[in-house]
C-alpha cells in the first residue's frame, strides 16, 4: 500500500546505516540549469515560506534542491518517506529559543545532521552524535580584512603571519571549523566567532578543538574550503561520497536504491586530540 500525497510513498526500510563512531560527510553540486526539482511537495509549509522568501530564483532553487535532497538523504537513513520526515530546530543551548540544531523531533535513535551550502555546493553531516559541517567559498582579500577581527587573537595572528597571497584561504579554512563547531553546539554565531580557539596548533601539526568536540577539514572542494566538527571523544571514522545531483528529481525509493549503492571518494580517521 502506498501513499503519494506529498512524498509519502511508503519505503522498504532503511538503506543506510552507522556504526558506532562513524559520521557519512555528502556533498552535492547544484544545477547550473535552473531547472525545478518535482519533489516540491515534500517539503514542510515552513521550508516552503523560506524558499518563497528569495528575492533571487537560483537563490530560491538553490534552496529548494538543497532541502529536498536532505529528506530524500534522511529517508535513505531511517525508512521514514521525505514528505513524513518530522524536521524541527531543537531549542538553543544557549538562549533556549526554537533556533538550536536541525533534529528528527519525536524519533529517539535517529541521526544527527547538519546542512550548509555556499555557491553551487551543499554540504551534508549524518551522525550518530552532535555533527556541524560548513562550506564557503574562497573569500576575496578585502571580505578578509573585514572579518579578520572578529577571530579569535591567536587565530588572527595566524592569519596575519602566513604570506598574503594565503590569508583568503587560511582565514576561509579558519571560518568553516568555526561554522561547523557553532552548528554541532547548536548555537549558531550567537557563541562568539572569537570565543574558542580552532587554528593550527603547531606542536600537534593538527588542529586543537574545544573539549569533546573533533574538528577536522575537509579536501576536494574546488574554489572552498569545508569542515566537520562532531561531539566525540573517541576516534571517529569519516567518510564522504558526492551525492547524485538527480537526486531530487526521483521517486523516494529511486534516490534511496541510488543513494546506497554510492562509493565514498575520501575516508579518513579523526585521531582522538592530544591535549
Amino acid at each position: 500500500m502506498t501513499n503519494r500525497c506529498r512524498g509519502r510513498t511508503l519505503l522498504r526500510g532503511p538503506r543506510l546505516s552507522l556504526r558506532d563512531g562513524e559520521a557519512h560527510l555528502w556533498a552535492l553540486r547544484l544545477p547550473a540549469d535552473g531547472a525545478e526539482p518535482r519533489a516540491v511537495d515534500e517539503l514542510d509549509a515552513e521550508e516552503r515560506r523560506r524558499a518563497a522568501a528569495f528575492l533571487n530564483p537560483s537563490d530560491r532553487l538553490g534552496y529548494l534542491h538543497a532541502h529536498i535532497a536532505l529528506r530524500r538523504l534522511l529517508s535513505a537513513y531511517t525508512g521514514i518517506a521525505p514528505g513524513l520526515l518530522p524536521l524541527r530546530r531543537a531549542p538553543c543551548p544557549r538562549c533556549g529559543g526554537p533556533h538550536g540544531r536541525p533534529v528528527l523531533a519525536g524519533r529517539p535513535g535517529a541521526p544527527h545532521f547538519s546542512l550548509s551550502h555556499s555557491h553551487g555546493l551543499v554540504l551534508y553531516g549524518v551522525a550518530g552524535t552532535a555533527v556541524g559541517v560548513d562550506v564557503q567559498r574562497v573569500p576575496a582579500a578585502r571580505t578578509v580584512e573585514l572579518c579578520l577581527p572578529r577571530l579569535h587573537p591567536e587565530e588572527r595572528q595566524e592569519v596575519l603571519r602566513a604570506p598574503k597571497a594565503q590569508r583568503p584561504r587560511m582565514f576561509s579554512a579558519l571560518w568553516t571549523r568555526k561554522e561547523a563547531y557553532l552548528k554541532g553546539l547548536g548555537t549558531g554565531l550567537s557563541h562568539g566567532v572569537g570565543t574558542d580557539y580552532l587554528g593550527v596548533h603547531a606542536r600537534a601539526g593538527g588542529h586543537r578543538a574545544p573539549d569533546g568536540w573533533m574538528v577536522a577539514d575537509l579536501h576536494g572542494c574546488p574554489g572552498h574550503t569545508a569542515a566537520v566538527a562532531l561531539a566525540a571523544t573517541t576516534a571517529q571514522r569519516v567518510t564522504l561520497r558526492e551525492l547524485p545531483a538527480d537526486v531530487p528529481h526521483l521517486t523516494p525509493q529511486e534516490a534511496a536504491d541510488l543513494i546506497d549503492t554510492t562509493e565514498p571518494d575520501l575516508c579518513m580517521v579523526l585521531p582522538v586530540p592530544a591535549r
